[in-house]
């Protein structure tokens, strides 16, 4: 017997919820993930934080370090943190040893690699969970 679509998605969705402690998503904004993780790591976050923090710098070293400095103090504590968090994220990925992107991350132990939709990853990671418990 076959489900309609939407409700074996989510029976899908609901067995791997209730099994699924930590759900990362590990990507950049060039390979968009559909859904909702517990947790989403862009990799390239860092870097542009960087370039916002470099737009538009004069050619002279000695301005540019001035307006940088701007910057970071204009920022804030707001703006350290989302250095900081974007820092920790990239960290925390390469100690997954994540190695292509975008990776779906279930309770730092099982990881699908190169699929763009949360829900079939959780429901390919589900079955993998039931044939090996």
């Amino acid at each position: 017997m076959c489900l309609p679509l939407p409700i074996a998605l989510t029976a899908a969705l609901l067995a791997c919820t209730a099994t699924a402690a930590d759900v990362w998503v590990i990507t950049d904004r060039q390979h968009p993930v559909q859904g909702a993780p517990d947790r989403l790591i862009e990799l390239d976050a860092p870097a542009r934080i960087e370039a916002e923090l470099s737009a538009d710098l004069p050619s002279d070293s000695r301005q540019a370090a001035e307006l940088v400095q701007h910057r970071l103090k204009e920022g804030g504590a707001l703006l350290q943190q989302r250095l900081a968090g974007a820092y920790q994220d990239v960290a925390d990925a390469w100690s997954l040893g994540i190695t292509t992107i975008p990776a779906i991350v279930v309770d730092q132990r099982y990881v699908i690699y190169g699929d763009t939709n949360l829900d079939q990853a959780l429901t390919r990671i589900e079955q993998y969970r039931k044939e090996r418990p």
